[in-house]
């Protein structure tokens, strides 16, 4: 059987920045076992599966995305990359694009200049001790952190722009986290606020540009900053930036996506 695949480098204007994310459309689901190795093989942060879901849920598409590891519960980079891909490549005539997730319904619009919005959920936070594997994996973690119930993910809130870009984890250490992430953030100098993405559990030491995240940090810096429209940027070597907006219940992320290169994947 043969299957086409599609990279797309997403939250970037160009190839070779933002986070890179394998895209293959299916007519059918593989076997999950099928999927995550097809994830591993790609070694990318994720790859995304997706097939036609007409009238199921309200939704056009069903969405799933894999690591190198694990199926994570959200993805957003790699939903912005699928979004690219069946706007650009399989002839889709719509402006918008509706997927059903495990995190529940998810919307991307087409916006002016290339520009695509993510309709995401708001991901509600619990304050928290930073627990103690942070505080040893990340020298001058606060006493505080946050935990994201409904994601695996904690976070961290750091002083300065400087101070997440000079995080230094102990991957070793954080991937005792086993499948949890941890998000470093702080005020940005140029941006609103700023953040960087661990997950060493979960096959990822550092992700380039995470979308889901923003699920989570833009309803907490709209409460800290007083304003519902944000600029974000992620400080990893690959860098991203997007424009975000806290609409109630829903974050809208928006980002470009520059396309790479496409395949066929053979599996006999």
């Amino acid at each position: 059987m043969r299957y086409p695949i599609y990279q797309v480098d997403a939250f970037a204007s160009e190839i070779f920045k933002g986070n890179p994310a394998a895209v293959m459309p299916l007519e059918a689901w593989l076997p999950d076992e099928t999927m995550q190795a097809l994830a591993a093989e790609n070694n990318l942060a994720e790859t995304a599966f997706f097939v036609r879901e007409t009238g199921a849920n309200g939704a056009d598409f069903h969405i799933r995305w894999f690591t190198p590891r694990i199926e994570v519960p959200l993805c957003g980079h790699a939903t912005l990359a699928s979004a690219w891909v069946i706007f650009n490549k399989l002839g889709w005539a719509e402006n918008s694009i509706r997927f059903h997730s495990r995190s529940g319904p998810l919307g991307v619009q087409k916006s002016p200049n290339d520009w695509l919005v993510l309709d995401f959920p708001n991901l509600q936070i619990e304050e928290q001790k930073t627990p103690a594997i942070i505080l040893e994996a990340v020298e001058n973690a606060p006493a505080t952190a946050f935990h994201v119930p409904s994601d695996t993910n904690d976070m961290i809130v750091l002083e300065n722009e400087a101070a997440v870009r000079a995080a230094q984890p102990d991957m070793r250490i954080l991937k005792q986290l086993g499948n949890m992430g941890l998000i470093v953030t702080a005020p940005g100098d140029q941006a609103d606020f700023v953040s960087r993405y661990f997950a060493p559990g979960s096959g990822i030491d550092e992700d380039p540009v995470t979308g889901s995240i923003h699920s989570v940090l833009v309803p907490y810096w709209a409460e800290k900053l007083g304003k519902t429209k944000l600029e974000a940027r992620q400080l990893s070597a690959r860098g991203g930036v997007l424009r975000c907006e806290l609409k109630g219940d829903r974050v809208a992320i928006a980002g470009q996506a520059a396309f790479y290169m496409e395949g066929t994947v053979h599996l006999e």
